[in-house]
């Protein structure tokens, strides 16, 4: 089934970018928010992801398994590009002339974040580490890929992919361990052990 998919998809048929839709559009998607943190730059990101798979599409090989991997690296490329774009957007409207009003997305930005203390601890975390460890850490813990799968998305070796993550765990368990939770009044200070149990659980 997946042979023919490829086939048929190299080939441009509409009905299998469709079907590949459907099957991965939430792992996209899911791929995405962890390397943003941002709900809306994730549903645009899938997006940017299937058009730019749609003009890939005849580097699909014939033969193989899943397009899943291959679905999530050309996401963790539109998540670069869309990063620097954001970046010189910013800088761009740094140099404007201060009387000019630009708006201010960032409440409604961050009212879209999951409010969960875990998942601050943890983004926070995240920010610390470099971007090749976080990619590698989002494909093989949160989306699980494994390690060939990983090398086959980013489009490095396996071994890179091994030290990379082990790299990332080390340094994310240890600024999750630094880091402190904010107390909020009428709960209880989270679990750091639960946030962080899949960094520190090995490779499937």
């Amino acid at each position: 089934m997946d042979t023919n998919l490829r086939k048929r998809i190299r080939a441009g048929d509409h009905d299998a970018f469709g079907e590949l839709f459907d099957a991965y559009a939430r792992s996209v998607y899911n791929h995405a928010f962890r390397l943003t943190g941002e709900w809306t730059t994730a549903q645009d990101i899938v997006s940017l992801t299937f058009l730019d798979a749609w003009r890939l599409r005849d580097k699909v090989d014939e033969e193989g398994g899943s397009l899943r991997p291959w679905l999530l690296g050309v996401a963790t490329n539109v998540t670069r590009n869309t990063r620097r774009a954001a970046r010189r957007h910013a800088a761009a409207v740094a140099r404007l002339p201060s009387d000019e009003v630009v708006d201010d997305f960032a409440d409604e930005i961050a009212g879209r974040l999951d409010d969960s203390a875990q998942l601050a601890l943890v983004r926070t975390a995240l920010t610390k580490l470099r971007r090749p460890e976080r990619e590698v850490l989002a494909l093989c813990v949160w989306s699980g890929l494994d390690y060939a799968a990983a090398a086959e998305a980013l489009g490095i070796p396996v071994g890179t992919v091994r030290s990379r993550l082990s790299r990332a765990r080390t340094k994310l368990a240890k600024h999750v361990r630094e880091l402190e939770l904010p107390q909020i009044a009428g709960q209880m200070r989270g679990d750091r052990s639960r946030a962080v149990r899949p960094l520190r659980e090995g490779n499937r």
